[in-house]
């Protein structure tokens, strides 16, 4: 199939705008609890009435600032309940939010800023402050800059008493659906990041499509959702807005390493993550049942989870696997839905491939992750698997109101209200995404009988072999970075005799691996570098990738590096993506070593 759609679920409302959610739910829904937020360790809910009450405050504040309507106010914070508040003031005052992810650099700084034209800047650390401080000097349109953690949202609140409430509902009123409610800077694998521009009716037809067609997940009064990735990402500012708009209570994690901690806390009663997410929770498990001298029945509940959801799409399992699974949810199953919660029975996982095989193991366990599909262009989810009939290894059906098409050389088209309307001041890189109407994603993929989904690799990534042979590396990559011990891995071989591959520990795992294999608890990577356990556990690693594709395009060698790939080393991007030019340039020796003969 070439071509699929589904007709709309929601429609955005004739002069709408993301300020309006807040403002419903305050009068249809007063007393329910809408937001969750860490007080004195503790949560503490707000309802409807009382989240209103503090957006008013804070729009108020902007207002008496100066902040006009179409004006451009940029955040740069961790995720915390603040920069929910400030993205819905900011809309409420007519303004546009420009998300800027707190470990940018002062260049990266300087260009979203500048770039964007911001007037105004809130900072949540003194860190921030001191990168703004930086290069403010040379951001001439820069008027106004606020601390969260130096008192910004009673300073707001204060400033703004004096503004009258009619002054906010008119200026609320200013922003329609086809005006930009935020310009998000991708991440920028290559050259400078682009200013993405969605607007309010993006927002509202995404979201108000995703809530309608996973009604089940979504119920006012009961369910619930705990925010941990990034705000300055989009596919996190669908998990701040789709809640409001339900609505359903939110809850926010500002460090990631504190998610177990807080999911058993909070319980929500379903998770929006990332697969790295889900396959540490897998690994960390496996880890501890291992330490713990119960890894081989570990892996006979994992095998037999798996085996459970694959029969669940042929029919159903037999009498002696329902058995066995009975047995393993008392004993190892029950036991990870708790470290998730306790009360979810799903997840929507976005952001890379999660894995077939990670996908039936979850479903086994009575946990199911629906996997979508997205780019920062696409409003986030632009496919995804619904509650009733998820396929696993697709990324699902397209959003209901959104068309996908796939073009004669396999490249993924789109088409629909959640599209950007392009890039801010860039009408060339504009004019270059959109094909006779459609916005081509630069992802590969195919589509099934039944409109599903299955993305195969990006064109750009594409190697081309010596012999000639084509290889997506995504597919093989993201089948070696499942395994628990490998932190990042890079498939390599351009015009090179056979695909080989860069592969770096996972620092998190790597002290228990040693703990497990009796190595010295002080060894780092290149003191193990020859070591043939861990250079056998890495085989092991490679070959279950390489049983995911053909001898053409599996893995003949690889390379340990004793390093990491991270956002602070210049090889990921603020939302964990390779930077493949950069390790390509960085590691060009350890590269040409691997074809040495």
């Amino acid at each position: 199939m070439l071509d699929f759609s589904l007709p709309a679920l929601y429609q955005v409302p004739s002069g709408g705008n993301l300020a309006d959610p807040v403002h419903r739910n305050a009068e249809e829904h007063p007393d329910v609890a809408v937001l969750s937020r860490k007080v004195d360790g503790h949560w503490q809910e707000l309802t409807s009435v009382q989240f209103l009450a503090e957006v008013h405050a804070a729009a108020k504040g902007l207002i008496a600032a100066g902040i006009e309507p179409g004006d451009r106010v940029a955040v740069m914070s961790r995720t915390r309940y603040e920069w929910t508040l400030l993205d819905f003031a900011i809309w409420t005052a007519g303004a546009i939010v420009v998300p800027v992810y707190e470990t940018s650099s002062a260049e990266q700084v300087e260009w979203i800023l500048g770039d964007s034209g911001a007037v105004a800047v809130i900072t949540e650390t003194d860190q921030h402050v001191g990168v703004v401080a930086e290069v403010r000097d040379r951001l001439p349109g820069l008027e106004h800059t606020w601390q969260i953690d130096g008192g910004a949202i009673a300073a707001l609140a204060t400033a703004g008493q004096d503004v009258p409430d009619a002054t906010v509902h008119e200026r609320r009123r200013t922003a329609g659906p086809d005006d930009i409610a935020t310009i998000v800077y991708t991440s920028g694998t290559t050259g400078r990041p682009k200013g993405c521009q969605l607007t309010h009716g993006n927002f509202l037809a995404e979201c108000g499509n995703v809530v309608e067609r996973l009604a089940p997940l979504f119920h006012t009064g009961e369910s619930s959702v705990l925010l941990f990735l990034p705000l300055a990402h989009v596919f996190a500012r669908i998990v701040e807005i789709a809640p409001i708009m339900a609505p359903i209570k939110l809850g926010h994690v500002s460090d990631v390493r504190n998610v177990t901690a807080e999911l058993a806390s909070f319980k929500p009663t379903l998770i929006l993550g990332v697969p790295r997410v889900f396959e540490k929770v897998y690994n960390t498990a496996r880890a501890k049942a291992q330490a713990d001298g119960k890894g081989k029945i570990f892996d006979k509940a994992a095998d037999t989870a798996i085996a459970y959801s694959r029969a669940l799409d042929a029919g159903g399992a037999g009498l002696v696997l329902r058995l066995k699974h009975a047995v393993f949810d008392k004993l190892v199953y029950s036991k990870l839905r708790a470290a998730l919660g306790g009360r979810a029975t799903h997840a929507i996982s976005g952001g890379a491939p999660l894995g077939e095989r990670l996908g039936h193991f979850y479903r086994g366990i009575g946990f199911t992750v629906l996997e979508g599909y997205g780019l920062t262009e696409t409003c986030a989810a632009t496919a995804f698997n619904e509650c009733a009939k998820p396929k696993i290894g697709t990324v699902g059906q397209p959003t209901p109101g959104c068309s996908v098409r796939i073009a004669e050389d396999g490249e993924v088209l789109l088409k629909g209200p959640h599209i950007s309307t392009g890039y801010w001041n860039n009408p060339q890189a504009t004019a270059d995404a959109f094909k006779d109407g459609w916005f081509a994603t630069g992802d590969l993929g195919s589509l099934d009988s039944e409109g599903y989904l299955t993305i195969t690799g990006r064109k750009k990534e594409i190697i081309v072999t010596a012999g000639g042979k084509n290889v997506a590396p995504a597919v093989i990559e993201d089948r070696i970075r499942a395994h628990a011990l490998v932190g990042e891995v890079m498939v390599v071989g351009d015009r090179k005799p056979f695909i080989a591959c860069l592969i770096t520990v996972d620092p998190d795992f790597f002290p228990k691996w040693k703990e497990l294999n009796g190595k010295p608890a002080d060894a780092t990577v290149a003191d193990l570098a020859a070591d043939p356990d861990l250079l056998a556990a890495l085989q092991s690693a490679v070959d279950d990738g390489n049983a995911a594709v053909s001898h053409a395009e599996a893995v003949k060698k690889f390379r340990l590096l004793d390093t990491e790939f991270s956002e602070e080393s210049g090889h990921l991007t603020p939302s964990l993506k390779l930077k493949r030019n950069v390790v390509l340039k960085d590691y060009a020796a350890e590269i040409e070593a691997l074809y040495r003969k």
